[in-house]
């Protein structure tokens, strides 16, 4: 049975229902199916080893998603091969590529939770009314344990970068 959480998300002042239990720093971090722009299949698992930030976005074509993927495709650069970004969104491979063409995304991988909202369920950030994603913030370390949580309860404000930014450097200097 899935958990529906009321309360926690709004849009325009309205309560949003977010499907899936809310994460929380030192729990196992759930693996996942999405799908990349070339339609191939991603897990946590492909990462292995590897530190992990992932940024969930509602739909890349927004200002604030454009934003959050951008700001972390730019800050990717200051991190070496041990640490992978992901963008999360239900948008459609498709789509995702050829946003990344347009806004010359190379160091951020967007993934699509659009087929089944795997991730959604599993991290808790599937809103049921609108099969969007909560805009969230995950830092996994590179044994898979959840250092960085941040859900953020209105989906029309960005997420604070610089704690973001200060976990993910605490865990690779």
């Amino acid at each position: 049975m899935t958990i529906e959480r009321t309360g926690e998300l709004t849009i325009h002042g309205n309560p949003l229902t977010v499907l899936g239990n809310k994460l929380k720093v030192g729990d196992k971090a759930p693996d996942f199916t999405l799908i990349a722009n070339d339609m191939s299949k991603v897990s946590l698992a492909d990462s292995a080893g590897k530190v992990r930030l992932i940024s969930v976005v509602p739909s890349l074509d927004t200002g604030i998603c454009d934003a959050q993927t951008r700001r972390f495709n730019e800050e990717a650069a200051n991190f070496g091969d041990n640490v992978v970004i992901y963008t999360v969104s239900v948008d459609l491979p498709p789509a995702q590529k050829r946003w990344c063409g347009a806004a010359g995304i190379e160091k951020v991988q967007t993934l699509s939770d659009h087929y089944d909202m795997n991730f959604g369920n599993a991290y808790g950030t599937h809103i049921k009314e609108l099969r969007f994603e909560q805009r969230s913030i995950f830092i996994i370390d590179a044994d898979d344990t959840i250092r960085y949580v941040e859900y953020l309860p209105k989906i029309v404000v960005h997420p604070d970068y610089e704690a973001a930014l200060e976990a993910l450097k605490g865990l690779v200097s």
